[in-house]
């Protein structure tokens, strides 16, 4: 049986590389009508169609006679910075989430996966939910060492968003009762921690009810957050009182945050003054410390993927390979995986924990 065009496919490939229907058309020299009858699945393109497809949104032309690919509807999602980020930059985003449902599927099939445990937690303030999922991973107060190897070993499955922009923070969702992660890896480890910590809040307080992209929703998730990665008790236990910004600088390091982040939380707690705050948040401006964190961390990297590619590696299965037959660019297999392995992703490792289904 001859292989049928998937109308679908081209959607995700153009939202993909942020064309309209009309940019595709002019850089293919076609009508928009063509384009727009191909994407109705009113019209199958003729083979020069096709490889022209291919050449200007850089996927291989068997790309566009897959089988049909879950989407993943923006309602689906939680986007921390919806007011700034325009509709091509979300769906491309969303596009790159379903590269990665497609890469998780084939190595879902091959690997032993760790098991879901994300509580869901209704009902209860953010701060409150954050010690409810403390207590039920046996946290306790004590600060998180790695955001992204926590996530994994409880299940969630974490992914880069490698855009050139900075209006894409992060954002996360359920897939069936799968959660997923997707973080933007271009941003300091601080604040990549707490777009971490804020996406668990949506995983663990949005799955029902409140709208994720909901202004209400991105209060919750970044109060929970906030607590999470500061528990009151050990954060007031051992900051007492702050003279000056170097002070600051000096205690974020406990809890991996941005000094933005331990200032706004020691604010809430009654431990900096409305006057302190005040000074300390116009003093990071002045310095540049929103865009540059001092003294900051070493990137997190995943422990999941890297025993993945390793156990690969031992099959000579390369990331070549696997994009070959999931019909996609190599390069974007290294966009969803972008900073979390570690190093390059064919490298063997000594050892691994997962075991090839």
């Amino acid at each position: 049986m001859a292989a049928v065009f998937n109308p679908q496919r081209l959607i995700l490939a153009r939202k993909r590389r942020k064309l309209t229907a009309r940019a595709l058309a002019s850089a293919i020299d076609v009508s928009p009508i063509t384009i727009s009858r191909l994407e109705n699945g009113a019209n199958e393109p003729e083979d020069g169609t096709t490889q022209a497809l291919s050449r200007v949104l850089g996927f291989p032309q068997s790309f566009f006679f897959a089988k049909e690919v879950d989407e993943l509807p923006t309602e689906a999602a939680s986007f921390r910075s919806l007011s700034s980020m325009t509709a091509k930059e979300r769906d491309a985003a969303l596009s790159a989430g379903v590269i990665a449902y497609l890469f998780h599927d084939w190595i879902a099939e091959r690997f032993n996966l760790p098991e879901i445990s994300v509580p869901q937690v209704r009902d209860a303030t953010p701060e409150a939910a954050a010690q409810i999922v403390r207590a039920n991973w046996g946290l306790g107060q004590q600060p998180i060492s790695s955001m992204i190897k926590l996530l994994e070993s409880k299940g969630v499955r974490v992914f880069s968003l490698c855009e050139d922009t900075r209006n894409v923070d992060a954002f996360s969702c359920w897939r069936n009762e799968q959660p997923f992660a997707f973080l933007n890896t271009f941003k300091s480890t601080e604040r990549s921690r707490f777009d971490a910590a804020h996406e668990l809040g949506h995983l663990v307080m949005h799955k029902h009810g409140t709208p994720q992209d909901s202004r209400q929703a991105e209060s919750e998730a970044d109060r929970f957050a906030s607590a999470f990665l500061m528990p009151a008790d050990d954060v007031v236990s051992r900051v007492r009182y702050v003279p000056d910004l170097g002070a600051l600088i000096h205690a974020k390091k406990r809890w991996g945050v941005s000094v933005a982040a331990l200032n706004y939380r020691l604010h809430k707690l009654g431990v900096v003054s409305d006057w302190q705050n005040r000074n300390f948040n116009i003093e990071m401006s002045s310095r540049g410390y929103r865009r540059q964190e001092p003294e900051g961390l070493d990137p997190e990297v995943s422990a999941l993927w890297p025993q993945v590619f390793a156990a690969l590696w031992r099959e000579r299965i390369t990331r070549d390979h696997i994009a070959n037959e999931l019909h996609v660019p190599t390069g974007e297999l290294d966009g969803i995986l972008f900073q979390l392995t570690g190093r390059a992703m064919s490298e063997p490792e000594k050892k691994s924990g997962l075991r090839v289904i």
